[in-house]
């Protein structure tokens, strides 16, 4: 059987405010492949966003196994991480995370001056990027210039272009109209099928998540694969 591009076992996460235990993930079982478009459906406050950063090796559990990549989050230093990071995760956010003062080309330059890539080779990837958003002819506006989908795209975009393993969509089309958001769905989908690339969309809302192959479900920190029926999450 293919090995898991994301597995985790008995993952938990408790937050302690004072002398107060909150437990934000218990016993999460969850095997994604690559190639997965999964969703992660759960009202606010059920873990989500907790489970995403877990994933991406920005927040770090307390209990629990984790393989993501071959590699085991759990043992890596933070300088560890951010390499890893750098290597293997692109991050689309709510509410874009555009930098004002740089235009489109410039925002999805961002990731790529960290590696060793010539001015040129730069070019040509973020060009590529805004040109699978379409968004090509766009590239010298400042996110001022652009329309809340544009830059969800640009995000997009910024997101893709070190071809990361895997993608994690925290709520992309939670700010977008019901137009923008199909868009950027649509966008998420064509990187899935045409491209392969792996992708974890959070989402409140059940049309964003209804693109989605592999459907899963939080709620209270317990994983489930519908608001009634708690799964192992096994593919």
């Amino acid at each position: 059987m293919t090995k898991p591009l994301i597995e985790m076992h008995g993952l938990s996460k408790v937050f302690r405010r004072d002398s107060v235990e909150i437990h934000a993930l218990e016993n999460i079982n969850l095997k994604i492949f690559s190639g997965d478009f999964a969703s992660l459906m759960g009202p606010s406050g059920s873990g989500k966003t907790t489970l995403l950063n877990i994933i991406a090796g920005i927040d770090r559990p307390t209990g629990g196994e984790l393989q993501v990549v071959d590699s085991d989050l759990l043992s890596l230093s933070e300088d560890q991480l951010a390499s890893w990071r750098n290597q293997h995760v692109g991050f689309i956010f709510q509410h874009f995370n555009l930098i004002p003062v740089l235009t489109a080309f410039e925002n999805v330059e961002l990731p790529l001056l960290l590696t060793s890539l010539s001015r040129k080779e730069r070019r040509e990837h973020v060009m590529t990027a805004l040109n699978l958003v379409e968004l090509s002819d766009r590239a010298e506006h400042y996110p001022r210039q652009l329309s809340g989908g544009e830059e969800q795209r640009v995000a997009i975009a910024r997101a893709i272009v070190t071809d990361p393993t895997f993608v994690l969509a925290d709520e992309p089309t939670g700010d977008l109209d019901a137009g923008s958001a199909s868009e950027v769905l649509d966008i998420l989908k064509g990187l899935n099928e045409q491209f392969e690339k792996t992708i974890i969309l959070v989402t409140h809302d059940p049309r964003a998540a209804a693109y989605a192959a592999v459907k899963y479900y939080l709620d209270k920190g317990i994983l489930k694969d519908s608001p009634e029926v708690a799964v192992s999450g096994e593919h």
